[in-house]
């Protein structure tokens, strides 16, 4: 027969204070998503926090703001993309690499591309991930071109 293993976990009550405008802010996602203001604070904590700690500090410095920002801001950061030149360029290496190799220069060059790709890429998806905790739809995000 197999047990179940028991997880414990501590927590600490803090108070706070906020304020109005954040406040309210967390009171109207709170309403939209049936949840309580402490729940909603919570998840805008705990989606803070870990990050941190889970990824480069580059890339957690460029998430980090993302929580603090309104809908309309979100919506921007959920819909932008890698620059075209930045994207053209790195299509091109990605195909040179394919037919001939680089050189180290180029290497580097598509090394940094892709490093500016995967930092777009996260916000975005942590733009839609903050904007589905606050009850919008986000499924036009994956059929956008």
């Amino acid at each position: 027969m197999a047990s179940e293993a028991e997880v414990v976990v501590a927590t600490q009550s803090v108070t706070i204070r906020l304020p109005d405008p954040i406040y309210q802010q967390l009171k109207r996602r709170a309403d939209r998503t049936r949840r309580s203001v402490e729940d909603e604070l919570l998840e805008v904590v705990a989606t803070a926090v870990p990050v941190a700690d889970e990824i480069p500090e580059d890339l957690a410095e460029a998430i980090s703001p993302l929580a603090a920002l309104d809908d309309e801001a979100l919506w921007r950061a959920a819909r932008d993309r890698l620059p075209t030149d930045a994207a053209e360029r790195l299509e091109s290496l990605g195909k040179k690499r394919q037919r001939e190799g680089l050189t180290e220069a180029e290497v580097q060059e598509a090394a940094t591309l892709i490093r500016q790709y995967e930092r777009v890429m996260l916000v975005r998806a942590h733009a839609a991930a903050l904007l589905r905790q606050r009850g919008h739809g986000v499924s036009s995000l994956l059929t956008a071109a």
